[in-house]
C-alpha cells in the first residue's frame, strides 16, 4: 500500500508547491495552484507535485512534476503523471532533459522534431539550444507530445 494519496492542491500547497518546483531547478514561471495535483503524505505533508500547464492555441504541457529527494523511487512521480493524463486534453505536449526521454515513453510520449512542434516549443527550442549549451552540459531540451 502506498504511503502517500493524490489530490488536488488546495491554496495552502502554494508555498510548498513553489519551494519544491524551485529546489528542482524547474521552471517556476507561471506557476498557479489551481492547476496542480499533489502527493501527500498522511500528515498532509506535500511530497510532490505536478500541474496541467496551459498555453495559446489550446496547448496543454504536463509540467512541473517534482518529488522530495528523500521520497523519489516510490512511484509519486507515476501517479502524479498518471493521475494528470487521465484529464488531460490530446495531443499533450511536455519539455524535458533528453535524458529523461525513455522515462516519459513509458505513457507513449514521443519525441518531436522542430517542425512537428507548435510554434510555442520551436521558440523554445531555438532558443534553450543557444543557451542550454551553457547549462545543460551533455542534455538537450527535448518536446514531447502524447496523441
Amino acid at each position: 500500500m502506498a504511503d502517500f494519496r493524490i489530490r488536488r492542491a488546495a491554496s495552502q500547497d502554494f508555498p510548498a508547491i513553489r519551494r519544491l518546483i524551485r529546489q528542482a531547478r524547474i521552471n517556476p514561471m507561471a506557476l498557479d495552484w489551481h492547476r496542480f495535483v499533489v502527493a501527500v503524505d498522511d500528515g498532509n505533508r506535500l511530497l510532490g507535485c505536478g500541474q496541467l500547464k496551459p498555453h495559446g492555441g489550446g496547448i496543454t504541457e504536463l509540467a512541473s512534476i517534482a518529488v522530495l529527494p528523500d521520497y523519489r523511487q516510490r512511484g509519486i512521480a507515476r501517479a502524479l503523471i498518471e493521475d494528470l493524463i487521465a484529464t488531460a486534453p490530446r495531443p499533450l505536449y511536455l519539455t524535458c532533459r533528453s535524458s529523461l526521454k525513455s522515462f516519459y515513453e513509458k505513457w507513449q510520449f514521443r519525441a518531436l522534431e522542430l517542425p512537428d512542434m507548435p510554434p510555442y516549443y520551436r521558440k523554445l527550442v531555438r532558443a534553450m539550444s543557444m543557451v542550454g549549451k551553457l547549462f545543460m552540459r551533455d542534455e538537450r531540451l527535448l518536446v514531447m507530445a502524447l496523441k
